[in-house]
């Protein structure tokens, strides 16, 4: 199987790392070609152009920051490399912009299936990403056997854009999430209850997600290095969602406090860390 991969970030790599452990042909681009050149090692073509990695590929993934960052280079490959392609978008974007790629890879030829992924880079590592994938069947038929390497259960959600939606949903749940169980847990600190005696009442109860418990050492440590999904994304694609829902006339006044939050983590120089950051702008006189 022939595949590229547009984005060498940190899950474009994971996911070529997983790839290349199940004999994939991978050729991958990346704007700033040392964050990838480690792959070499491994087996992979590492391109200098995003025309470069199509030529070498049957399906083409793209794992780009946002939808402008999509369409700027798809704007820079030439013409002919788009003929038969299929191109998967996994990315976090809105459901309008995927239409929009949609029509765009039409009219030069190539095919066009949404996928977002949710999973961090364990999952992308291990084939075990969570996988949404949105468009026409015939599509979604081709890139089955690739999907069913990334995830373990795959599966086609409806037409280009509901996939979209619905990985924009699951982002904002992950916000909520963590920035509620962040005040939580800064008022068990300022009372010094002990913690583990709270977190078991938490895990006893219906309001437990196993989130809590992969984010609680780093917020008592406040250690947040080494993301495996910083901060900048998480505040991006709440942005993306407060767009989207107040076009759909929602009320977002919930989700508008934690945009601040995140804008406060980002301006605590908290923006490249993992987004359990959160805990430092609810309690930023803890150390």
């Amino acid at each position: 199987m022939k595949i590229a991969i547009l984005g060498g970030g940190l899950m474009g790599s994971s996911l070529a790392e997983h790839l290349l452990t199940r004999q994939c042909e991978l050729s991958i681009y990346n704007r700033s070609i040392e964050k990838i050149a480690a792959l070499t090692a491994q087996g992979a073509h590492i391109c200098h152009t995003p025309t470069e990695a199509i030529q070498h590929s049957e399906i083409v993934i793209l794992l780009l920051s946002d939808a402008d960052a999509i369409t700027t280079v798809l704007d820079n490959i030439e013409l002919n490399a788009f003929n038969n392609k299929l191109f998967i978008q996994m990315g976090t974007i809105a459901p309008q912009q995927s239409q929009q790629i949609e029509a765009q890879l039409h009219n030069v030829g190539a095919s066009y299936l949404e996928c977002p992924v949710l999973g961090s880079l364990p999952e992308a590592r291990s084939g075990k990403l969570i996988l949404m994938a949105a468009g026409k069947e015939e599509h979604y038929q081709r890139a089955l056997p690739l999907l069913q390497i990334i995830g373990e259960t795959p599966r086609l959600i409806g037409k280009t854009g509901q996939g979209a939606a619905v990985k924009l949903a699951m982002n904002q749940l992950i916000a909520g999430l963590t920035a509620t169980f962040s005040l939580s847990l800064a008022l068990i600190e300022e009372y010094q209850i002990d913690v583990e005696q709270f977190m078991q009442i938490v895990r006893e109860s219906a309001l437990y997600a196993p989130t809590f418990d992969k984010k609680l050492e780093r917020m008592l440590n406040q250690q947040f290095s080494h993301p495996n999904f910083p901060t900048k994304h998480l505040a991006k694609d709440v942005r993306l969602f407060l767009e989207v829902a107040e076009s759909l006339r929602h009320n977002t006044l919930g989700l508008e406090g934690i945009n601040r939050l995140l804008d406060n983590a980002m301006a605590m120089g908290l923006e490249d860390t993992d987004y359990s950051a959160l805990y430092a702008a609810i309690s930023p006189d803890r150390k």
